[in-house]
Formats: C-alpha cells, structure tokens, sequence
C-alpha cells in the first residue's frame, strides 16, 4: 500500500512538474527530432551559402556581383533561420526551484533523476547540432574574410622588399656615369642609380648627400653606412611615395635649421646627419639608408642592401627586412 502511494506521488510530481510553466513564461518543448534535423539541414545549407561566396569570389563569373549577395545574404540568413528553431524546439527551459529531502521520496527523486536523464540525453543528442553550428560558422567568417585577399599578397611579400642593390654595386647618375666620392659636395644632393638595374624599380633611385663631420651622428646600428661622410638613402618618402626633390642646406648655420631632405608633396623633412630621421611632417619612419664605400679608383659602391623596407610605410615594414 504505502509503496503504490508512493508511485502515485511521484506520478502527481511529474504531471505538476510538466505543466509548470518555466520562468520565461513558456512551455518546455518536448523532444523534438524533426526540429534537430531541421537545424542540422539549415546550418549546412548556411555552410554551402558560404562556400559558394568563396567559390565565386575566387572564380569570374557573370553577374557574380549579385550571386556574392545571394550567397552571402542566404548564409546570414539560414544561421538565423537554424538559431530560431534551436531557441523555439531544441533548448531545455525547465527550472526545479526546491530539493527534495535527501532520505524522503525516494521513489520521487528517481523519477526526477530520470526526467532530467532525459535532457541530458537531449543535449548529447545535439552534439551534431553543435558541430553542424561550427562548420557553419567557420565557412561564414571564411566568408567574412576572403574580400582581404583583394587587398594583397599576406605572406609572399618578397616582391615588395627585394630591392636591386647588392655588395658591390656601383652608383651611377642619369647617364650611367659611376659617382666618384670627390664629385659629392656638401651643401647640395645627387641622385644615383645601381648601375646596370632596372631604374624604374620602387628601391633603385637614391639620395646623396655630404655630411660635415662635426654635424654626422649616426646611431649605434648604422655605423659604417657612410663613406667619409657621404650617407646615401632612399629617394622615396616614406610617408606617400613621392620623390624626395629638394635639400634644404642653410647659408647662415647654425642661426637657421640644420641641413635635410624634403619631400615636396606633404613636407616631410629627414635629417640626413642622424640616419634620415624624422624631423617634421606626416613621415611615419626615417628613410631606409644603404651601406656604401669608396674603392681604389675612388668610386661609390654598395655595401648591401638598405636597412629597412623601401617606400611608403605599411604593416609589414616594421617585421619584414629588405632583401636583395
């Protein structure tokens, strides 16, 4: 007697317990198989969207435009589709607000476990749904991030730092006449070339310049870049790429500013004493400098390559370093 009792309250425990309604106001949705199946199918039409923007990203088509909308679009939209039958069928909302007394209703207390086995059981059944939630949002950020592959080249920048000078090299002016060190005066600049290089090259054109050597202070890592005071640096500013075209050498020193290089689009102004340092203007970095010597016909050459990227600063110049 007291044990059917105690089947009847337990029953009572179960039937009150379904049809208390859970603290958000709802029902708690039964188990729901075709809901899970319906999630799984829309999570992978949302990573088939997606791969197909990939896939038409990377290939011309005609009207690819609003076939990459389409695609998009529709990967957005069956993640949001699958989201709304997970939080409407597939979450479990149930609350118990009280514990049973450990040693009283035994029986009630396994009815429970086995109720709350239940959603257990449920939550391990949507592990394929979690998976299928994953692969579907990997496939949407690979989505999200394939239009960067327009804006250049990640990891093969070797075309971007490969520069035409080399150990050896001679300069050369615009006429292909080798620079000797006595042609190089102080209070003007020359423009200098590696002989026997393509010209047109972003690295090739230089800036020379004599230096006192009372005002020359180059810093600890580039001792030894000048040849008895004639430094040599990039021609390109390294704020927008222009030319550096005019040298600033005051007549009446040291009452005016100090000698330097000034490129003509935005002012940008390098002290060529101090290892083309930035001393006014938009620059972000100083002008990358290449290593030069005087050989026994007391010609210029090139010790190597500059010490940083050439050009307009960028992400990869403050990793990368120049190379031949």
């Amino acid at each position: 007697m007291t044990r059917r009792r105690d089947w009847v309250l337990a029953g009572l425990v179960l039937l009150l317990g379904r049809r208390r309604p859970p603290s958000d106001g709802g029902e708690t949705p039964p188990p729901s198989p075709r809901a899970e199946l319906l999630a799984l199918l829309l999570l992978g039409l949302a990573s088939l969207s997606a791969v197909g923007f990939v896939v038409l990203y990377a290939v011309s088509v005609p009207g690819r435009t609003q076939l990459l909308g389409l695609t998009l679009g529709g990967a957005c939209m069956f993640v949001a589709l699958a989201l709304v039958v997970t939080s409407h069928h597939l979450v479990v909302t149930e609350e118990l607000e009280e514990e049973y007394p450990p040693d009283a209703h035994s029986g009630e207390q396994d009815a429970v476990e086995e109720l709350l086995d239940e959603g257990g059981a449920r939550i391990t059944r949507r592990r394929l749904f979690t998976l299928g939630l994953l692969g579907a949002g990997g496939s949407l950020g690979l989505a999200l991030l394939t239009p960067a592959v327009s804006l250049g080249p990640l990891f093969h920048v070797k075309a971007f730092l490969a520069t035409p000078w080399r150990r050896g090299r001679r300069l050369v002016d615009e006429n292909g006449r080798p620079w000797r060190a006595e042609d190089i005066q102080e209070d003007d600049f020359y423009t200098a070339f590696p002989e026997g290089a393509d010209r047109e090259e972003l690295a090739s054109p230089l800036v020379l310049v004599r230096v006192a050597a009372k005002r020359l202070r180059l810093p600890a890592r580039l001792r030894g870049y000048d040849a008895s005071g004639i430094v040599a640096y990039s021609k390109i500013c390294t704020h927008a790429g222009c030319a550096i075209a005019m040298y600033r050498a005051p007549l009446f020193q040291p009452a005016e500013p100090s000698p330097a290089l000034v490129c003509p689009c935005h002012y940008s102004t390098f002290d060529p004493a101090t290892g083309g340092t930035v001393i006014y203007g938009p620059a972000g970095r100083p002008l990358p400098m290449l290593p030069i010597a005087v050989d026994a016909h007391g010609n210029l050459r090139a010790k190597g390559t500059f010490d940083e990227p050439v050009g307009p600063s960028w992400w990869g110049s403050r990793i990368w370093k120049a190379s031949r």
